[in-house]
């Protein structure tokens, strides 16, 4: 057997995000950004960053996504690349394709497309 150690690849704290789009709130187009940001509600389109972007449990995004870090707790529709890391935790679901340096799904969570792992 072998023990999988627990790493806290994200802090997340409320604090962390200086935009939250909340539950409740839909939003159709294209997103860009340059500090961290949280998705808690609905989105469809494009999201372009130059930092972190979490996809709260009860999101879900039906976009291409293209960021620095990318937590996905919620639903993704869509190819999602990111410059470090892509964590789908176990509540996520992530139906497109990956490319990251890392990637890390945890048990439980669901993936359903290609992953291209670059340096």
């Amino acid at each position: 057997m072998f023990d999988v150690k627990e790493t806290d690849y994200f802090d997340i704290e409320d604090d962390t995000f200086d935009t939250v789009l909340e539950p409740g709130i839909r939003f159709t187009g294209n997103i860009k950004f340059i500090k961290p940001f949280m998705i808690r509600g609905k989105v469809n389109g494009k999201i372009d960053a130059t930092s972190d972007l979490v996809i709260d449990s009860c999101s879900e995004v039906n976009a291409d996504i293209n960021a620095v870090r990318v937590l996905i707790k919620g639903k993704v529709h869509g190819n999602v690349t990111a410059r470090d890391l892509v964590f789908v935790s176990s509540t996520g679901i992530l139906d497109g394709d990956i490319t990251s340096k890392h990637v890390v799904l945890e048990p439980g969570s669901t993936f359903s497309g290609r992953c291209t792992m670059v340096k």
